[in-house]
């Protein structure tokens, strides 16, 4: 007998739940899948693309919606001699400039052996050597800039949108389908860019548990053998996952951890609610640790100081109103404070990775809108990374306060197990 053999007890095809599987049809999105596939019609036609936006948080859709759409577009463009259809997808995570965005498109189009280096061009050269390439290549293409919103600087933005109107092209259509998780990324973008950029919008909104049950139950009849989950399985990984910002993306995750987790029992041939409990303490509290180890130390000091106001019934609270306790621990860690509009967009990120809930607030002409911030996480594991803050900060006396609570409920000095 082997080291390993296989296991075949819990899983028919557990690839299924993995995030690069393509179902064949998507459930839960059809008003977004309508609107999109009619925004790009066009193609199909033979006419000038659309510019197409899309934004919603992570989870949402975005991206799986657009490889759905987009296979089946290029597959149909085949049955046209008059159409040459060319896809280029660019996750824009880790580049924040134009010119990187540049740089990398220029790489995508052209073969291994004809590659430039991503530094030492003037921009103006790199955007003249895109318009070649993609002149050359001729035909329609449609380029993809996933998590667009990490991009800083509005040019590129402007640029290909309206190549073709600037006459930086002439033989090659194109068309950008824009992704972002982050709302306030379009509200930011210049008038010019939006008016081209954002040519056709599509919200995609949270899922709800009802939209997430559906999602699980075509993934689990693929992935796992009949009769393994137990009834509640499924609804549970929903509910969590709608609570969870309608992400399915981590309902999907879950009911795969719990998987893995009755997996990993001997004798066990049934998915259980214990398994989907244990498994989103482990999943959150990884995804807890990952979130705010990515974070600065300014990010570090903006969670502390939500974290306090939170302990002291302050929130939801408004970023105005975050940033007198968030100066005095930046003052108390040996830093400068950031300016109001920096600390804003270390909440946007908390809010992006799941730490921090936003709700958006209309008072009307006199108030205006605002966001309010409230923090969305299990204190103690936000507490458990955040052990370099105490010690640059100190323990805030609302943390005092809760854990000689806790010590008279529990018996136990519980601050000593965080710091």
């Amino acid at each position: 007998m082997g080291l390993f053999e296989r296991d075949t007890e819990i899983y028919k095809n557990r690839d299924a739940l993995r995030e690069d599987y393509q179902p064949e049809r998507l459930v839960g999105r059809d008003e977004e899948i309508q609107m999109y596939q009619t925004a790009l019609q066009p193609v199909i036609n033979g006419e000038q693309p659309n510019n197409v936006f899309l934004y919603g948080k992570t989870g949402v859709g975005k991206t799986a919606a657009t490889r759905y759409l987009l296979s089946h577009l290029e597959e149909d463009a085949s049955q046209y001699d008059d159409i040459d259809l060319h896809l280029t997808f660019l996750n824009c995570d880790g580049l924040t400039s134009s010119y990187q965005i540049a740089t990398r498109l220029v790489n995508e189009l052209r073969d291994e052996t004809n590659q430039i280096s991503t530094t030492g061009y003037p921009r103006a050269t790199v955007y003249e050597m895109l318009w070649d390439d993609l002149d050359e290549i001729a035909g329609t293409n449609l380029i993809v800039l996933d998590e667009v919103d990490h991009v800083e600087d509005d040019s590129i933005l402007y640029q290909l949108p309206r190549a073709r109107a600037n006459n930086n092209l002439s033989a090659a259509k194109i068309g950008i389908i824009g992704i972002s998780n982050d709302f306030s990324f379009r509200d930011d973008l210049s008038p010019k860019v939006k008016s081209s950029l954002c040519e056709q919008e599509i919200h995609f909104p949270a899922y709800d548990a009802g939209d997430l049950q559906k999602i699980l139950e075509q993934r689990a009849a693929v992935a796992f053998h009949d009769d393994v989950l137990d009834d509640a399985v499924i609804p549970l990984c929903a509910a969590y996952g709608a609570k969870d910002a309608g992400d399915a993306r981590q309902s999907i995750d879950l009911l795969m951890k719990a998987g893995d987790l009755a997996r990993e029992e001997e004798e066990t041939t049934t998915v259980t609610e214990d398994h989907v409990e244990a498994g989103r303490h482990d999943l959150e509290r990884g995804r807890i640790e990952e979130g705010i180890s990515g974070l600065t130390q300014h990010g570090h000091l903006v969670l502390y100081s939500l974290l306090t106001l939170h302990l002291q019934n302050e929130t939801p609270i408004r970023s105005r109103d975050v940033r007198p306790r968030y100066t005095s621990f930046a003052q108390r860690a040996g830093r400068d404070p950031l300016v109001p509009r920096r600390m804003r967009d270390h909440l946007s990120e908390l809010a992006m990775l799941g730490l921090v809930s936003v709700t958006e607030r209309n008072e009307g002409r006199r108030g205006g809108t605002y966001r309010e911030y409230t923090l969305d996480m299990d204190l103690e594991l936000v507490l458990s990374a955040l052990d370099d803050v105490l010690d640059d900060v100190g323990v805030h006396d609302s943390l005092q306060n809760h854990f000689d609570e806790l010590d008279s409920i529990n018996g136990n000095t519980s601050l000593t197990e965080f710091h």
